[in-house]
């Protein structure tokens, strides 16, 4: 039987798969001993990309999302298609989602929005040294550009106003880098 930190695993059944998620259903023998079983959601890793202008001035991304049925501050982020590159992934995505392109990049770390149920890996970016070119989102995406200053974003995520996990992150991150410098 395989463990699985103190966990150990009886039987495994994959439960819907999509180019985005796979739900694998587990049997499991629990921390306590006891029988149980748990779900572990499958996400396509991805980017989450903060841009930085000269001025100090942070550029989000507006949207309605879907999934939490409201709009919501976000830094750019997308998912990592089979076979490219986080970093070029990040590039991209700041280019379709806001028509920037970035003379720095600072890659940041590592951030796992959820640990409990859902596997989503992302990778974060700081990206600095903007240039406007024309942008390009999907057809799922309706993207307003928010620009306002890095200490605003703070301010906002302080207030509970920026809810994603990796935005908030790479909020704090800036800031914390931008104190150092001073």
């Amino acid at each position: 039987m395989p463990q699985h930190g103190p966990w150990f695993i009886k039987d495994s059944n994959d439960v819907y798969s999509d180019p985005f998620i796979h739900v694998r259903l587990d049997q499991v023998i629990r921390p306590d001993g006891d029988d149980g079983q748990h779900v572990v959601v499958l996400m396509k890793p991805g980017v989450c990309v903060l841009a930085i202008d000269d001025k100090n001035n942070v550029y989000l991304t507006r949207e309605f999302h879907y999934g939490i049925g409201r709009y919501s501050l976000e830094a750019v982020s997308g998912g990592i298609d089979p076979g490219e590159q986080a970093d070029v992934t990040a590039k991209r995505e700041l280019a379709e989602e806001l028509g920037l392109i970035a003379e720095s990049w600072e890659a940041v770390g590592s951030v796992d929005p959820f640990t409990t149920i859902v596997v989503s890996p992302t990778k974060t970016y700081l990206a600095r040294g903007l240039t406007k070119t024309a942008s390009n989102p999907e057809g799922t995406e309706l993207i307003e550009t928010v620009v306002m200053p890095l200490t605003e974003a703070v301010e906002r995520v302080n207030s509970g106003e920026i809810t994603h996990a990796p935005t908030c992150v790479l909020v704090l991150q800036a800031m914390m880098r931008e104190k150092s410098l001073s």
